[in-house]
């Protein structure tokens, strides 16, 4: 009898794994069509806050409805005008940019032979590549800029989310009848998710702000460039904000030398340390913590998966899941195993979170 058991344990171990290499495979291919409907999908659920405040003012649904569709649109065009013109100029003036940072690379490996350290000048250009980062953070913006060439299919999707979003909960009670459970675990995880979003959302619009006026202060080239940058990658905790700023403190040094290059990199240790390990924290608790180990495995497989894209939204696709399986008792040692050392300690997950409400934020 236990045998018949652990090998039904084993049979249904070995079938759900097959559905997930399945269902891996198959988001891959979709990736086309699955990167600017989970893109949507981002917009409408940072978008629900607004949505849902407006309503309880006493607007209309419809007109409610129109101002956040009017907000979407008039946002996402200043960010793809601004990414278009400086994206454009930047890329035609990388190839410059690269070998006057080779030169300075040259220049570093001279004074460590000059200080009698003995350095492998092929091999350190090889490894140490400095063009790469930025080169990479070109490749990165311009297939972000490439996503919403599908801008209409994007807030279309959103118009249609955004509708359905009040309607959900109540379809939800028709279908599961008398038993609320369902619902419950619905909104839990929405309320969650939202409050999430918009604390994210907000820290990452200040942190991109904060940066954009630095560097204009320090007067580097393409400042609102590297502050969208930085806002995008900040949805990505920790490895994010050293991947937006690599690119902007070399360009600082191949503009100005040395100095203004640490002034950079102090701005923008500044600001992340500030938001991202003081106000933030603060803000959001401890109730949604993902470990270091899982936000980096989350960023290298969602990368893996959908590209660009897929990097940005690691964190909240994988937060996502997260609140998903701490919803359902069957499921929430799994999301245990995803969480923080911290989010172990005080009350369990299941419970309500620290998580202020987004108007108390706005």
């Amino acid at each position: 009898m236990k045998e018949k058991e652990q090998q039904s344990s084993r049979g249904g171990f070995l079938m759900t794994m097959a559905a997930f290499v399945v269902v891996v495979a198959g988001m891959r291919a979709a990736e086309s069509i699955l990167v600017p409907f989970l893109i949507a999908v981002f917009i409408a659920v940072v978008c629900f806050p607004s949505l849902f405040w407006l309503q309880r003012k006493g607007l209309p649904a419809a007109l409610a409805l129109l101002i956040v569709v009017g907000g979407i649109t008039l946002m996402g065009t200043l960010v793809t005008a601004l990414i278009g013109t400086s994206l454009d100029d930047f890329s035609r003036d990388l190839p410059l940019y690269q070998s006057r940072l080779q030169e300075k690379a040259q220049e570093f490996i001279t004074w460590f032979r000059q200080t009698g350290i003995s350095v492998p000048e092929q091999k350190i250009l090889e490894v140490f590549d400095p063009g790469a980062a930025m080169n990479l953070a070109a490749k990165m913006l311009t297939k972000l800029g490439g996503v919403f060439t599908n801008a209409f299919l994007i807030l279309l999707t959103v118009v249609f989310i955004l509708l359905e979003a009040s309607s959900l909960s109540a379809k939800l009670r028709a279908v599961s009848g008398e038993s609320n459970a369902p619902v419950s675990h619905f909104d839990s995880f929405i309320e969650k998710i939202n409050r999430y979003m918009a604390i994210k959302t907000l820290t990452s619009l200040v942190t991109g702000v904060l940066v954009a006026l630095w560097l204009t202060i320090l007067g580097v080239n393409y400042p609102l460039l590297w502050g969208i940058l930085a806002f995008m990658l900040n949805y990505v905790p920790n490895i994010g904000s050293i991947l937006a700023a690599v690119p902007a403190i070399l360009l600082a040094l191949v503009q100005f030398g040395i100095m203004k290059s640490l002034f950079a990199a102090a701005g923008f240790m500044t600001v992340n340390v500030v938001l991202g390990s003081i106000i933030e924290p603060r803000i959001m608790g401890r109730g949604l913590g993902l470990s270091a180990l899982v936000v980096f495995l989350s960023l290298v497989f969602w990368g893996w998966v959908l590209g660009p894209v897929g990097m940005l939204l690691s964190v909240p696709l994988t937060m996502a899941v997260k609140i998903g399986l701490d919803s359902r008792e069957d499921t929430q040692w799994i999301g245990v195993l995803l969480g923080s050392e911290s989010s172990l300690d005080g009350e369990p997950e299941t419970a309500e979170t620290d998580l202020p409400a987004p108007e108390d934020i706005s």
